[in-house]
């Protein structure tokens, strides 16, 4: 029998590798366990020619060397032990052609190890629909190895491939990119103490440890270990790794710049004919808007309904708690406390779930992607690039995971720039808020046929908060004294209809989230602002009832208005009526009263709290019966008489909680990603002086 080589298949999931080793080794193959661990090992036999065959093993898919599940440190095993059975005479890395970019991170590194590699590039049949085209030559150039065409798919190309493979000798080993230019100085005294061994190998060495904790590897290679050699912190060679990928990207770049070439005006298939529309420099951004002004329609409207029974519910449970419960002051923390904190709450639950419902259809059916490319260009001229708006668009459901989603933003001042803008965007727990004014300040008029005036006031307000945070972008980026290097790579998934069990969870997940988080603060300050509500000290307090009945006597009053005169009283001379009356005087131009000065001091800990505040203040003596949104419509303006929710102070209410940073536990994230107390409490006086100036303006204006 002829010679054996081994061969290993080694690429990016879902790029048909798996085909190709099928077709490969037909059926000559067999499936085991790696010793020791439970990862699937593909192995199989392919005859080359009459005096060479290949012992072919397919490698579990990773999409890079620096590992981080069992499966890729297989991969990273295989290829740094020499002595192993399995050590490869040639590695094939199989790339597709619709992801060249992504697949040729894990090329050039693999190449950097000085084994011998040739690169497959499949579903070639593909290209001509696609209208792509390779300079192969070039490309083989500029790679120093072999490039091969195939359609594992339709068995094309396939002999070539074992062509390259049986003259695997005349493959050149040499490096494509020059890793040690991440840090000469580190890598010049790695090679110094060991002159014998492959540095790009000893660079992998160290930062296994960091990816995936300690792994059994070379024996050549375990004195590292045990040397005086100084070996950085994991921090630092997190930060080298980072570097080490922007330097491959930087080399993909150029190197697809010259030899690649997409005539997307030819192509002919369905995603390209899609991005075609969606991508448009017109019609592009026509569609997301469009998109964006139907869901914020859809959570105006559909969640109406499931509102309406929420409300009810939460009114007749308060109502029941009264007339049920023995009288005191234990029923009436439940009835005036609890359930009108709570409902102030639940109530908002539909509208935030359809929030979240598409968002996550979005997500799942590939179109945020085309939105992040769409809207790169436009980014870059405020300072930040189409990853930014991801965090941007994030942010509209809650600010939270939006700062921790700038990690994956490379450049130090385009991430914290993004940090400091994103609370701008309308966040969820602006929405309870947004939503009332809105029913109380705008009127339900149709507009153009199919929209209405409240839906458009949403929308409007939405885009506010997006356009403040472009604007202080803008301003950040000129007055930052921060050096940056721009960097974007990202890649278009394939468009796919969302799987409605991973929509599901996704929205279960967050809706519970945000009522399990919010819902906490809320509670606990509707039970003291209850408790400051129902008790005060002095004559006025005590004796209020006897002192309405008094004062309004031989005026005929109902039952019901000489109860809510007296529980006004009460109110006006408790706890929270003299801190409401004490910060009067700076809410007073803004065109609010102590009522609503005391629900935004509250909502500084959370904006949902204001409704929760204002609930549990009107309830305090008011009919069960009556809503929220009723009890507020009622409200009537202490000075200039008329309702106390009117147009102007509506609109400086909703521009107040437009540009206001009140949310301590966005604060405190931004302090953990930023690392210091010093930006978020800029972020946090900045907002709130812009939103008192802006609701101050609104109003003077508009009363």
């Amino acid at each position: 029998m002829g010679k054996s080589i081994n061969v290993s298949l080694i690429g990016n999931p879902n790029t048909g590798k798996t085909s190709l080793f099928n077709r490969l080794t037909g059926l000559n193959q067999k499936v085991g366990n790696y010793p020791g661990i439970t990862v699937e090992k593909k192995e199989g036999i392919c005859k080359l020619d009459r005096s060479l065959k290949a012992h072919i093993l397919d490698l579990p898919g990773t999409y890079s060397l620096n590992t981080s599940s069992l499966d890729e440190s297989v991969v990273v095993e295989t290829l740094l032990n020499k002595n192993s059975k399995d050590y490869p005479d040639v590695a094939v890395v199989v790339s597709d052609i619709e992801n060249l970019k992504r697949n040729l991170l894990l090329f050039t590194q693999i190449k950097d190890l000085e084994i011998p590699t040739i690169l497959v590039i499949n579903m070639a049949d593909r290209m001509q629909r696609k209208a792509i085209s390779l300079d192969i030559a070039l490309m083989e150039q500029e790679l120093n190895t072999r490039v091969v065409l195939v359609s594992a798919r339709k068995n094309m190309g396939v002999d070539n491939l074992k062509r390259a493979i049986s003259e695997y000798k005349n493959l050149k080993s040499v490096p494509c990119v020059n890793a040690s230019s991440i840090d000469p100085e580190y890598f010049a005294t790695l090679k110094k103490a060991y002159p014998r061994q492959s540095i790009y190998k000893l660079w992998l060495v160290i930062t296994q440890d960091v990816n995936f904790g300690k792994i059994d590897r070379n024996r050549d290679l375990e004195d590292l270990k045990s040397s005086s050699f100084a070996v950085k912190s994991e921090s630092d060679l997190k930060k080298m790794q980072h570097k080490e990928t922007v330097v491959r990207y930087q080399f993909i770049n150029a190197l697809l710049n010259k030899v690649l070439n997409v005539d997307k005006s030819q192509a002919k298939d369905l995603r390209t004919r899609l991005d075609r529309v969606l991508l448009h420099k017109v019609w592009g951004y026509l569609i997301f808007f469009v998109i964006l002004l139907l869901i914020f329609q859809a959570i105006y409207d559909w969640s109406t309904y499931p509102m309406d029974w929420i409300d009810t519910f939460f009114a007749k449970a308060s109502s029941w708690a009264q007339t049920s419960l023995p009288e005191g002051p234990f029923t009436d923390l439940i009835s005036e406390g609890i359930i009108p904190g709570l409902g102030g709450i639940v109530i908002f639950i539909p509208q935030i779930a359809f929030l979240f419902l598409f968002i996550a259809i979005l997500e799942e059916s590939g179109y945020m992607s085309r939105v992040v490319f769409l809207m790169d260009h436009i980014m870059k001229k405020f300072g930040l690039s189409g990853k930014s708006v991801v965090p941007l668009v994030s942010g509209t459901a809650c600010a939270i995971p939006a700062v921790m989603a700038t990690r994956n933003i490379e450049d130090w001042k385009e991430r914290l720039i993004t940090i400091l803008v994103v609370p701008f965007t309308t966040c969820s727990a602006r929405l309870p808020v947004y939503l009332i004014i809105i029913a109380l300040v705008i009127p339900e008029q149709e507009v153009w046929w199919i929209f209405n005036l409240q839906g458009l006031t949403l929308m409007l307000l939405y885009m506010l908060g997006f356009g403040a945070a472009i604007f202080s972008a803008w301003v950040l980026n000129k007055i930052l004294p921060i050096k940056r290097k721009a960097f974007f790579v990202m890649e278009m998934p394939a468009y796919k209809l969302p799987m409605l069990k991973n929509v599901g969870i996704t929205v279960l997940e967050k809706t519970k989230s945000f009522v399990l988080g919010a819902g906490k603060i809320i509670m606990a300050i509707s039970v003291i602002l209850w408790l400051l509500a129902s008790h005060g000290l002095g004559e006025q307090f005590t004796n209020a009832e006897e002192i309405i009945k008094e004062q309004y006597a031989g005026q005929n009053l109902s039952d019901e208005e000489l109860t809510n005169k007296i529980a006004a009283q009460e109110l006006e001379h408790s706890f929270i009526g003299y801190i409401g009356k004490g910060i009067e005087p700076a809410v007073r131009p803004l065109g609010y009263d102590w009522k609503i000065g005391i629900a935004i001091v509250s909502s500084f800990a959370a904006r949902e709290v204001f409704v929760g505040t204002l609930a549990t203040i009107y309830s305090v003596g008011s009919d069960e019966e009556e809503t929220i949104k009723n009890r507020m419509r009622a409200e009537v303006n202490p000075i200039l008489g008329g309702p106390l929710f009117n147009f102007a102070s509506g609109i400086s209410l909703l521009l107040f909680y437009a540009f206001a940073m009140q949310c301590m536990s966005t604060l405190a994230i931004v302090k953990r990603e930023t690392n210091s107390w010093k930006w978020p409490a800029i972020q946090f006086s900045a907002m709130t002086v812009i939103a008192y100036f802006a609701a101050l303006a609104a109003y003077q204006i508009l009363k």
